[in-house]
């Protein structure tokens, strides 16, 4: 497949879909062929903004269609598991985004079927692709930094069910599952260690959306060291999720795709990879991977793991 254009269906036409559609337009030998919304106009109308002939709002439509390569899934948490074994029994390539699952035995059963097809399958484990996060990770892989602690602020204002560009959503979005996902792939990555040790505590029970809008989280790998995590959707401001590496030989604090010393000294990444945008740069190893026939970064056996410390979290809350 190394020469020939590879055709793919994106699956939710929300805001994060889009954040894909953007980042794809910048990456070669790639054609957008079906688009998967739930509401029909609005995503012939994203469809049109970017070209995409084909529109609809079953999955299913899009795995009939024998020109679909590979496809990118933007829909709701719940539905990334079953959606992805969906893909992959069509014989299908298949990046989710995060979170691969909300139920530890649905992911299981994502690397079970994907083991047994042997096709790509990876998590928008977004965090391994930051040019901030890349920067630290070369630094660390080239021996010259070691992590001690990181210290973790995710932050958000979402006291009503909406999304990133301010519509409602159709779904709840999780702390736990989404977010700490996030935290807990990403330590474990760049210690090169397993997490050993987990702790979870959390605020109350919103009464309308039933999940719990604060959390804090510890983490200990097995080379040592730890992680706490903050999150919380009841901050109004500023929001996001910044990291705080402290290492042996200095702090670096990221924002994102953006990098800085621990005394907020700007520095440069642009050099780290062909783009500042982590969404383009997932979406560029998801494409190489199919291209090389190889395992990608945050393929579904390497981000397995951090499910499973989720699960086990979840366990710890619920007890």
């Amino acid at each position: 497949m190394s020469d020939k254009t590879i055709k793919l269906a994106l699956a939710g036409a929300g805001a994060f879909g889009i954040k894909h559609l953007d980042g794809l337009k910048n990456i070669a030998g790639v054609e957008l062929v079906s688009l998967v919304g739930r509401e029909l106009d609005k995503t012939k109308e994203v469809a049109a903004r970017y070209g995409i002939g084909h529109v609809t709002t079953e999955l299913a439509d899009s795995l009939a269609r024998p020109e679909v390569d590979a496809v990118i899934l933007c829909t709701p948490t719940q539905l990334h598991a079953s959606q992805a074994i969906a893909c992959l029994r069509a014989g299908k390539h298949v990046q989710v985004e995060i979170p691969l699952c909300d139920v530890l035995a649905d992911g299981e059963q994502v690397l079970r079927v994907q083991q047994q097809t042997g096709l790509v399958a990876m998590c928008g484990h977004t965090r391994r692709f930051n040019p901030s996060h890349q920067w630290v990770h070369k630094k660390i892989a080239a021996g010259e930094f070691n992590i001690q602690q990181m210290d973790v602020q995710t932050f958000f204002f979402r006291r009503t069910n909406m999304n990133a560009l301010g519509q409602p959503r159709s779904w709840t979005d999780h702390l736990l599952w989404h977010h700490a996902a996030h935290t807990v792939d990403l330590f474990a990555y760049q210690c090169g260690s397993p997490v050993v040790k987990a702790n979870a505590i959390q605020g109350p029970i919103h009464p309308t959306l039933g999940i719990a809008m604060d959390m804090s989280i510890q983490l200990k790998a097995a080379n040592g060291a730890i992680c706490t995590l903050s999150l919380s959707f009841n901050n109004d401001g500023p929001l996001g999720t910044f990291f705080r590496y402290i290492g042996d030989s200095g702090t670096y604090i990221a924002r994102y795709d953006d990098l800085f010393n621990g005394k907020e000294e700007k520095i440069d990444v642009s050099q780290v990879d062909v783009s500042m945008n982590g969404i383009e740069l997932q979406d560029r190893e998801f494409i190489a991977a199919i291209r090389e026939g190889r395992e990608p970064n945050a393929s579904i056996a390497q981000v397995l793991p951090c499910y499973q410390v989720l699960h086990q979290l979840e366990q710890q809350l619920q007890s």
